[in-house]
């Protein structure tokens, strides 16, 4: 295909993934997914707060296996297998009762849905960055725009759909799973990956860049994990991610905690969401601009930042506070996703980009855990001091890693088979 009908047909494939994204982040909607569960069927907040755990680690699972399933498969019937899981889990949750077991949850939900929304999670990324090679940053950061906001544009809707008569708990579910299902097989028939016809422009090096040039060469999913340099990098978004995985998980509690009325509450659920959105397509922008030093040193400051503002919010008891810190918080977690995406692909190559990818992204399990213990200290202490008191830590510690992530190899002569 030539270099025109490429850049053609490669923004339809990018909006395609923005859309199937929109759809597949609802899953962060579990704030708010889970008030029915608590309110009307009696489920505790331990079990609650285990099951979001649970998802994000199927999540991270699906992601690995789909990138695994699709090269053997492809794009189409990896994507339909995907919404079948996402579709049945969700319709599944819909009909679980006060008398249904917390386990059932946890396979309706974290299992089905959370395998499935991660298996097109990466199927989506990989097969739509692939056409931008010239911009990364840029791409990864559109695509996760679209999961990032899916709180705020479906929130608000489903609370409303909650309370509404005619639909209720059960019907909502059932009609997300028939949607997200929907969604999917069509983003199967529609994305696809290049292939070796299709003329792509050469990937953009400016200066900020250049000073961190790479080795030019792919690196297999061995080598990545023989490398020093992964291990503090995916320990470094592990602890930056666990400050926005936590706010996500007891946003709406969080707000009310500090005299915010309900509708209020759910509210900034959203604006926590659109302000992931945003920080993921700037992150994006910023990444291809300035490059990778630059842009993750400012996204872990500004985590930092957004810790130390929403703890302060909870000592004065400061509504006004608080929503700073919610946009802060959420300007610095929708930087991680795009940081994941562009980091493993532009340190590590796209040859491996897959499953490269689902590895790197493991780092959202360490943040679902760290993210469980923050609810554990809410529990044990009575209130939020604890808790980002461990967030804030956690970020300046990211901080020291992050200073020190390195290129795979040095620009002088190095043995090839050893890593920093």
């Amino acid at each position: 295909m030539s270099t025109q009908n490429c850049l053609k047909k490669r923004w339809v494939y990018l909006a395609t993934g923005i859309f199937t994204m929109l759809f597949s982040g609802v899953l962060y909607s579990w704030s708010i997914l889970k008030v029915p569960f608590k309110e009307n069927l009696g489920f505790s907040e331990d079990v609650l707060s285990l099951n979001f755990t649970l998802a994000m680690c199927f999540f991270c699972l699906g992601a690995f296996f789909g990138s695994i399933i699709c090269k053997k498969i492809g794009v189409k019937i990896t994507l339909i297998i995907a919404g079948l899981l996402v579709g049945v889990g969700f319709i599944a949750t819909g009909m679980l009762t006060a008398e249904s077991a917390a386990e059932l949850l946890y396979i309706t939900y974290a299992i089905l849905a959370g395998t499935g929304i991660g298996i097109s999670y990466n199927v989506v990324v990989s097969a739509v960055c692939a056409w931008f090679p010239d911009r990364k940053g840029f791409c990864s950061g559109c695509l996760m725009m679209g999961f990032g906001i899916s709180t705020l544009l479906m929130g608000n809707v489903i609370s409303f759909l909650f309370s509404n008569e005619d639909f209720g708990v059960s019907k909502t579910y059932v009609m997300l799973g028939i949607i997200l299902a929907v969604v999917l097989v069509l983003a199967g028939i529609i994305i696809r990956k290049p292939s070796a016809e299709d003329k792509l422009p050469s990937p953009k090096v400016n200066k900020s860049i250049k000073k961190e040039a790479f080795e030019s060469r792919d690196f297999t999913t061995a080598e990545m994990l023989r490398s020093f340099t992964f291990w503090r990098a995916f320990a470094c978004m592990a602890f930056i991610t666990a400050v926005g995985n936590s706010v996500i998980s007891f946003a709406r509690d969080l707000a009310i905690s500090v005299e915010a009325p309900e509708t209020l509450a759910v509210t900034l659920v959203g604006v926590l969401s659109v302000c992931n959105g945003i920080g993921r397509i700037l992150t994006g922008m910023l990444y291809d601009a300035l490059g990778r030093r630059t842009t993750m040193i400012s996204a872990n400051i500004l985590t930092i930042v957004a810790a130390g503002i929403t703890l302060l919010a909870v000592r004065l008891n400061s509504l006004p506070v608080c929503i700073v810190g919610l946009c802060l918080t959420g300007l610095s977690y929708g930087s991680c996703p795009t940081l994941t995406s562009a980091f493993t692909s532009s340190f590590y190559g796209q040859k491996y980009f897959p499953v490269n990818y689902s590895l790197t992204n493991f780092n959202l399990i360490v943040a679902a855990f760290i993210a469980k213990f923050a609810n554990t200290l809410l529990a044990q202490y009575g209130g939020y001091t604890a808790p980002f008191a461990m967030l804030l830590i956690l970020a300046v510690a990211a901080l020291g890693l992050n200073v020190s992530i390195k290129k795979p190899f040095s620009e002088t002569k190095v043995d090839p088979t050893s890593f920093n």
